[in-house]
Parts: C-alpha cells; structure tokens; sequence
C-alpha cells in the first residue's frame, strides 16, 4: 500500500457518550497508528478531534459523509472502534469507497468496542460492502500482528470458519423435522404482526428486514409510532400505574432509588415506567401485535425514562396483569409479548418462531437478546459476558422476580433514567441464534450453549469491567472459539431461549433450524452437531 492509511472513528449521536468515551477510544487509536508504523506504513486520521466537542468521533451521518469526502477513494482504510457506534454514520462513506478497509476493535468490554464492531459489520454484510476485520487486547499479539501485515499487504481477511456447517449437511430427525415444517407452514398461512415502533434504532441497519424478505416468512410489520406510546402513556392512570409497581414490589424486584433524578433511580422514574409498560400491551393489543419492538434510544430519550424495564416484563409470562381500557380483559393473558430490544427486527422474528414453538413443546417460552458484550477464560471454559440494557424476562434470572434488582440507567446514555431489570442468568441449557440479511437472503445461524454459574466475585469483576446496572449471562457456547464467533457472527445481539436440559434444547435447536429452513431462511448449524446426524 503506497497511500498512506487512513483512520477514522465511529462514536455515539449522544454527546455525553463521545465525550466520556473518547480517552479511551485515542488510547486504541494510538496503539493502532503504532502497530501500522511499525511495518513501515505511514497512517493519519481522516477528520480532526474537535476541542469543542471535546471528542475526535464522527457522531452524525451528516458529518460522516463530510468526512468522505475528504478521503481519497482509493486509501486504504481502518475504522477504529473502542465504543458503540451508530453504524449509518459511516455507511454511507463506505458503501462507496474504493480502497480496502479493515474494521478493528479493542478485546475490551468497557464501553464497549466489540459491540460496535459486530454491529458494524454486519452492517456491511448486509451492504454487500467487502471488509476485513481484527480485535485485539493490547494490539501486540501475533493474531492481530500478522493480519494487520496481510491486510497492508493488500490481502482480506479470511478467518477460520470451521464452526460453520449449512443445515444441508445434517440429517434432521424425523419427529423435528415435521414439527419445524409445520410451525412454519402454519406461520405462514395464519401470518404473524410486528409491531415496530420506529425503525433504525442507533443506525442498527444491520436490524431493518426489508418487508419483500419478511412477507415471504409470513410475518408483516406494523410500524408504530413512539409518539403514539408517548401518548398513550399520559392516558393511563397514576393507579394503574402503581397497581404495575405494586405487584413488582410484592414479588420481591428490588428497585435502587435515590433523590437525584439527575444521577439517581427515582419513583416518579419507575411510575413513569409502568405507565410505558400499560401503554405498550395497550397498543400491541390494538394492533394485533405478536411481537414489539420499542426504539427508545432516539425520540423517547427526550421525553420518557427508559423502556428497559418495560421490555423485561413483557418477554415474561408471568407478569403484572393490565386490563383493557374499558377494564373487560386482561391482555396478553398467560402469555410472554415477545419485546425486540432496540428494535432489531431480525430478533423480532426469531423471538415469534421461538415463542410459537418453546410453546408447542410445553417449555417456557420467555426468550430476548443480549449484547455480545465481552469474554474470558474461566477454569478452562472460554465464559462470554452476554448483557444488554434490560429487556431480560425474569424467568431467566436466578431467583426469577426475587433475584431482579433494578438500577438507573447510565446517565450519559440515558439522561431521564429508568430502571433495569438488572440479575445473573440462572444455569441451563440455552439454544442461541441469530437471522441476518446477506446478499439480499436472509439467513440464520444456530447453535448451542450452556449458561453457568460463577462466583459472586468473578460476576461483580465482570460487571465492573462492563456495565453494573444491566443482567449478565455467563454462556459458554458449545464448539465455537471466541474468534470464530467474532469473524461470523452478524450483529451485535444474540437471541438465547431455554430448554428444560441438553436433550430438549438439542431437540428445540432442530424443531427451529426447520422452520427456519421452510420459511426460506438459508441456515447454518454452528458448533457442535447437538445430536443431528451428518
């Protein structure tokens, strides 16, 4: 590569989250711009920090495409990620640029780098933009070392991918099989709605299902407004709403509360939130919603505490009831309304097709999504910290109700607060997955985990070194290293559900890769071959 490198940084819109994140994001940077001198290459930003804003981010599309405009087409090109990011800033300027890029992230879960970078290329699968991409701790070891040489060598990166096998290659079992055929063929005649309030959440473009993909599966989206759920929300009652927080109360949720509505979780905070959770059901209920998925990131921020703690309680069964306007029915009775967080609607499919079938099988069919936060070894288990801001149901938590402690939002994200449904996933077998669009297809791979139990102290380490106030999952994934599910994996979120043991789980896993397979999903087994022939 004869041009010199180009870098640029990808941040938040939000200004609190670019400015305290920046130290971070130039220490990565630093150790990145070394890595690439030292092989003789000579590197430079592609956009100035800026003193006022006090951070060197690009934090709008607006700006992104300024930027691109700058950058010789044909530079070679690295987007450094220590934060999460709104990948639409950027994707414009790299749907069209001609060099090679290569996206990096620190192996770090502080902010969190990886979360950004998964996203991010996902985003550019689904583009059809071709990418090589490296994580690193310290951006010293061989791994990241030796593909950074291909890389400026003008190779792309191609990682090991062993892990991966399409469903063609198994033999499913019979019973699965025509079971999976069914739920799909039945989806597909009965149909399903989405509700969809806004889409795009923080430049998730990697989590919009174009309609033409989504109408083959059967499912049809319902876009919904948040202004709509805003509201709705001032139509419900202060009594409803305590009656919501009542019932938590009684069932054992811990809420920290403090005076401040500044840095604090306050009650008019969590009164505000149990109004959200009446006026979501309330909608979905209106619409004929079988799945929602709430925005909130960009609109409500302004206006609303966080719909964190709503999400939980709506991707549980058990939860408090909430009546029909007219006080005539409880909706959603006895039932889970599956909640995709963030609005990711590759999610929102999955959690239909799963939530149909856990039930069929008579298992408890609460099922979310978590971040694909960060990992560790542990006593010889490669133990990843899966976590997401709170939209995880209370069956999946140790203690359930009684193990749920609910703690402000960060306030650089989330500026009026609210509550989370913050615990530690309770041990058992789990069936993960993910749908993503690729090449104009939408795909999905699935495999298995198990979710384990470790000490008080490593938990509380791994949530300092993340972020406290959200659950943690302990999943170790059955036959997939940590950089083979980094170089496949399509999106920041993984979609996780509970079988009763391994042999429900192995039989659940194959139920949902048929449906997938009927629905016209292409898809691939990862890991282990969970007891399918082939």
């Amino acid at each position: 590569m004869a041009d010199p490198v180009i870098l640029i940084a990808n941040g938040d819109l939000r200004l609190s989250a670019n400015q305290k994140c920046w130290p971070a994001q130039n220490e990565v940077e630093q150790a990145v711009m070394a890595a690439v001198r030292s092989f003789g290459h000579a590197i430079e930003r592609g956009h100035p920090v800026d003193p006022a804003k006090g951070h060197g981010f690009i934090d709008s599309q607006k700006y992104g495409m300024e930027v691109f405009r700058t950058i010789p087409p044909q530079a070679p090109l690295i987007v450094v990620e220590a934060v999460w990011q709104y990948s639409h800033h950027v994707l414009a300027g790299l749907l069209t640029h001609q060099g090679p890029i290569l996206t990096v992230a620190n192996w770090s879960g502080q902010w969190p780098g990886l979360v950004g970078l998964l996203n991010l290329n996902a985003s550019l699968t689904k583009a059809g933009v071709t990418y090589s991409t490296l994580w690193s701790q310290d951006f010293r070891d061989g791994f990241f070392l030796n593909g950074l040489k291909r890389w400026l060598n003008g190779e792309t990166l191609a990682h090991d991918l062993s892990h991966v096998k399409p469903l063609a290659s198994y033999a499913l079992p019979r019973d699965a099989d025509a079971v999976g055929r069914a739920t799909a063929l039945q989806l597909k005649r009965d149909k399903a709605i989405m509700g969809v309030f806004d889409e795009g959440c923080m430049g998730m473009y990697n989590a919009i299902i174009p309609d033409e993909l989504l109408h083959a599966t059967g499912v049809f989206k319902e876009r919904l407004s948040q202004s709509a759920l805003y509201a709705e929300m001032r139509t419900v009652s202060d009594a409803e709403a305590s009656a919501v927080r009542q019932w938590l109360d009684k069932r054992g949720v811990r809420f920290v509360t403090g005076p401040s509505e500044e840095t604090d979780l306050t009650g008019a905070q969590i009164h505000e939130q149990c109004k959200m959770y009446v006026a979501a059901l309330r909608i979905a209920d209106d619409f004929g919603c079988d799945a929602i998925g709430i925005q909130y990131q960009q609109g409500l921020k302004d206006l609303a505490p966080a719909s964190d703690l709503v999400e939980g309680l709506l991707n549980n069964v058990d939860r408090p009831p909430v009546t029909s306007r007219d006080g005539k029915r409880v909706l959603y009775e006895g039932k889970a309304l599956p909640h995709f967080n963030e609005v990711d609607e590759c999610c929102g499919l999955d959690a239909i097709l799963t939530n149909i079938i856990w039930n069929g099988m008579g298992m408890d069919p609460e099922t979310t999504l978590h971040d694909v936060r960060y990992g560790e070894p542990y006593n010889g288990d490669y133990v990843w910290v899966f976590e997401i801001s709170g939209s995880v149901p209370p069956k999946h938590l140790i203690g359930e109700y009684a193990g749920v402690i609910s703690e402000r939002q960060p306030p650089m994200y989330f500026r009026l607060g609210g509550g989370t449904v913050k615990g530690v996933s309770k041990p058992g077998e789990i069936v993960w997955s993910r749908i993503f669009v690729d090449n104009g297809a939408l795909k999905a791979d699935i495999g298995r985990a198990k979710v384990v139990e470790l000490p008080a102290e490593e938990t509380e380490r791994r949530w300092q070194i993340t972020t406290p106030q959200w659950p943690i999952m302990h999943a170790v994934l059955y036959g997939v290293s940590r950089d083979q599910l980094m170089a496949r994996h399509k999106s920041n979120h993984i979609q996780v559900a509970y079988g009763r043991d391994a042999k429900s789980a192995d039989h659940a896993l194959a139920v949902k890769a048929a449906a997938f397979r009927e629905m016209g999903i292409d898809v691939s087994i990862c890991g282990n071959n969970h007891g399918l022939q082939g």
